[in-house]
C-alpha cells in the first residue's frame, strides 16, 4: 500500500480474511480471485450502471432502506432493470454476508450494470442479457492514524456537474471527473480532493461529503451539484435532532479557510476530521470538539454507539 493510498478517505487496514471472501456474481458465489464479468459487459464498456456502498456494524446494515431507495431510483432513472425485487436484493446481500460469516466491520459494494452487450458501444439496445449484479463484501476498518490526525484536502480545478450535464446523484459507475480530481490532490500531496461547483461554491470531495463548522453551526453544500450522501443526511438529522443548527447552503473557499473546524462524511469512515485545506491549517490543526460531537451523535442515531 502506498503512502497516499494509506491516507485516502477510502483507505483501510489490511485484513487477511479478505483473501478468502466469496463474491456474489449473478446469483453464484465464487472466490474473489475467480470473480469475473465479461469484457462485453455494459459496466466495463462504458460504466453503464449504478452502485451502493453499505456498512455492516454489529450485525446491522446501516441505513439499508435509504441505500435501496437510491439504488432503485438511480436504476429507474436510466431505464435499467435490476432483475431483482427490493426483497431479492436484500436476500442477496444477506446471503453474501452469511456465506462469508460476516457480522461486524464489513463494507459491501453492490454493483449493477445493464449487462452483457452484443458489441462494445453506447446503445443500450445492444444488450443481450439481464443486468449484471455483483456484491463484494470485505472486512474494512478505517485507518486509525487518518482518523487521529484528520485529512488534508486540495481544491481541484475539476468541477462537479449539474443534473443537466452529469447528475452525480445517480451514483453511477462513471466517475472519471472525480478520479481526475483525486489524482490532482494526490500529486499535490493531499489525501482527498475538494471540488467546487460550476459557480465556484464548495460542492463536495471526490468520494465524501464535506462540512465546515462555524460556531456551533454545521455547513454543507445544497447538493445541487454533488452527490447526496446518506451518511451526510444522517449527520445533519442527528445534529438537528440534538437542537443544533445544520445548514445546507452555498459557501466559498474563503469561508472554508476561516472555518473553526471541518470534516468529511462517508459510508466507510463515518465522520472524519479535515485539518488542512490547500496547505492552510483549519482551526488549530487537530480534530476538533464539534467534529467529535457530530460523530458521536451520528453513531448514536444509527444505533451503533
Amino acid at each position: 500500500m502506498t503512502t497516499n493510498e494509506g491516507a485516502s478517505a477510502q483507505g483501510y487496514l489490511p485484513d487477511p480474511r479478505n483473501d478468502q471472501v466469496l463474491v456474489y456474481v449473478n446469483g453464484d458465489f465464487v472466490p474473489r480471485n475467480e470473480a469475473r464479468v465479461s469484457v462485453f459487459d455494459s459496466g466495463f464498456v462504458l460504466g453503464d450502471g449504478v452502485w451502493e456502498g453499505l456498512r455492516l456494524v454489529k450485525g446491522k446494515l446501516i441505513s439499508l432502506e435509504a441505500h435501496l431507495d437510491r439504488l432503485f431510483e438511480g436504476a429507474r432513472s436510466i431505464a435499467l432493470d435490476i432483475g431483482l425485487t427490493r426483497q431479492g436484493v436484500v436476500a442477496a446481500i444477506e446471503e453474501t454476508l452469511a456465506r462469508n460469516g460476516m457480522q461486524d466491520g464489513a463494507h459491501l459494494r453492490l454493483m449493477v450494470t445493464r449487462g452483457l452487450k452484443r458489441t462494445p458501444n453506447q446503445d443500450p439496445r445492444f444488450v443481450v442479457g439481464p443486468a449484471t449484479v455483483v456484491i463484494v463484501a470485505e472486512y474494512k476498518t478505517p485507518l486509525p492514524a487518518a482518523k487521529a490526525r484528520g485529512y488534508a484536502l486540495f481544491t481541484s480545478t475539476f468541477r462537479t456537474t449539474g443534473p443537466d450535464a452529469f447528475d452525480l446523484r445517480l451514483n453511477s459507475h462513471s466517475r472519471l471527473n472525480l478520479i481526475q480530481a483525486l489524482i490532482q490532490a494526490i500529486h499535490a500531496g493531499a489525501d482527498e480532493a475538494l471540488m467546487l461547483d460550476p459557480r465556484g461554491f464548495v460542492a463536495s470531495c471526490n468520494s465524501t461529503n464535506f462540512f465546515i463548522v462555524r460556531g456551533r453551526e454545521l455547513w454543507t453544500s445544497t447538493g445541487a451539484y454533488s452527490f447526496k450522501g446518506i451518511t451526510q443526511a444522517n449527520v445533519i438529522a442527528a445534529w438537528r435532532g440534538a437542537g443544533n443548527v445544520a445548514r445546507e447552503c452555498d459557501f466559498t473557499l474563503a469561508q472554508v479557510y476561516s472555518a473553526d473546524e471541518a470534516f468529511v462524511t462517508g459510508t466507510l469512515g463515518g465522520v472524519t476530521a479535515v485539518t488542512k485545506v490547500d496547505g492552510r491549517v483549519i482551526g488549530d490543526g487537530t480534530p476538533g470538539p464539534l467534529t467529535a460531537e457530530a460523530s458521536a451523535l451520528y453513531l448514536k442515531s444509527i444505533g451503533v454507539a
